[in-house]
C-alpha cells in the first residue's frame, strides 16, 4: 500500500441513510448541508462528500438542481475536495444517481463496487413515531432491497464519469469481493492508479465490524494493489471512531460524518459534522499523526483540481 504520508479526512456529511426523525442536527436543506460542509471542511476535512435531500421533508433526492443550490456555496467558501454520491438512496435508478454527478463534473465521486443487500430496517425498532410517513417506509423497503451496481454499470459510470469527465473515484467496498472486482477493473487498464479504496464495515449485508475484518481487508488490498493505492476506512454507527483510529494506525486515511454516524460518543449525538471531524483530528494528532489539507489529498489522488469542475 502506498503509505499515506499524512492521513486525508474525508467526511460524509449527510446520506441517505438516517431519516430527520433520528437527529435534529443532520443537515437537511441545501443551506444546512452547505453550512455544515464549510464547517467541516474548516476543522480539517480534505474531502466533502455529498448527497442531497429534499428540502420540503428530507428525503435523499437525486436532483441535479437541488445540488446546485450547495456545491457552489461549498466550492466559494472552501478549498475541500468536494465529492458526490452515484449511489443515490434506495431505489434510485442508475440514471438518477448519474444525474448530478454528470452536470457537476466533480473531481471526485463514490463508486460502489458491486451489488449487494443493503439492510437499515432494524433501525425501525428504535423509533416508536417518525416526523414523515416516507421515513418508515424508506426502512422497511430495505428488507427486501438489492443496492444494484452491476459489472456494467460500474463499466458505465467508469466511461461516462471517469473517462468522460476526469472525475476520479472512491471505490466504496463493502466486503472482501468488492475488492476482487476493483482488481478486475484495474487488470482491464479501466481505473488507473492511484485508487482511493474506501473499505466499509458494519453495515447489514456487507462485512461486519470486527477488528479481524479489518486487518484481512487491508491484507487483500495489499496483496492485490500494492503501492497503487490509499487505503481508506469508514465503519457505521458506534463503530466509526474506534475502526477508523485503528485503521489510521495501520497508516490508513478516515472518513467519519453523520452519514455513517449520527452520534459523537455513547449515546451523545453529535451536534454537527464538524463536531465528528474535530474529534477524529484531535484523535489522530495526538497519535502524531499529520492531518492532510486538500491540496495534499489531490496531489496523493492524482486529481483534476477544483478549478475544473462545472459548479
Amino acid at each position: 500500500m502506498a503509505a499515506a504520508k499524512k492521513v486525508i479526512i474525508t467526511c460524509a456529511v449527510t446520506g441517505s441513510v438516517h431519516t430527520p426523525t433520528m437527529s435534529p442536527h443532520l443537515p437537511l436543506t441545501p443551506d444546512e448541508i452547505a453550512k455544515d460542509s464549510v464547517a467541516a471542511a474548516e476543522a480539517g476535512a480534505a474531502i466533502i462528500h455529498l448527497h442531497a435531500r429534499d428540502p420540503k421533508n428530507g428525503r435523499p433526492t437525486p436532483d441535479p438542481a437541488v445540488f446546485m443550490q450547495f456545491l457552489p456555496r461549498i466550492k466559494q467558501q472552501s478549498d475541500a475536495v468536494i465529492n458526490i454520491t452515484t449511489g443515490g438512496g434506495h431505489g434510485m435508478t442508475l440514471e438518477e444517481r448519474l444525474a448530478a454527478p454528470m452536470k457537476a463534473s466533480p473531481e471526485m465521486c463514490s463508486l460502489n463496487m458491486g451489488s449487494m443487500n443493503f439492510g437499515i430496517y432494524p433501525m425501525l425498532e428504535r423509533y416508536k413515531e417518525f416526523k414523515h410517513e416516507w421515513e418508515r417506509q424508506h426502512l422497511e423497503m430495505t428488507r427486501d432491497f438489492i443496492f444494484r451496481n452491476t459489472f456494467k454499470d460500474i463499466e458505465r459510470v467508469l466511461k461516462e464519469l471517469g473517462e468522460a469527465h476526469g472525475t476520479r473515484f472512491e471505490f466504496e467496498c463493502y466486503d472482501v469481493g468488492h475488492l476482487y472486482t476493483l482488481a478486475h477493473f484495474l487488470d482491464r487498464k479501466l481505473v488507473k492508479p492511484p485508487l482511493f479504496v474506501q473499505t466499509i464495515f458494519g453495515i447489514l449485508g456487507g462485512i461486519g465490524a470486527d477488528h479481524e475484518n479489518l486487518m484481512h481487508m487491508r491484507r487483500i488490498a495489499d496483496k492485490l494493489f500494492g503501492d497503487a493505492y490509499q487505503w481508506s476506512i469508514l465503519a457505521a454507527g458506534r463503530h466509526q471512531l474506534p475502526f477508523v483510529t485503528m485503521g489510521a494506525i495501520m497508516g490508513g486515511n478516515v472518513r467519519v460524518g453523520l452519514e455513517d454516524s449520527l452520534f459523537i460518543g455513547k449515546g451523545e449525538l453529535a451536534k454537527s459534522n464538524a463536531d465528528q471531524v474535530r474529534r477524529i483530528r484531535s484523535i489522530l494528532e495526538n497519535l502524531s499523526l499529520e492531518i492532510a489539507t486538500p491540496k495534499e489529498a489531490r496531489a496523493l489522488l492524482d486529481l483534476k483540481g477544483g478549478d475544473k469542475v462545472s459548479f
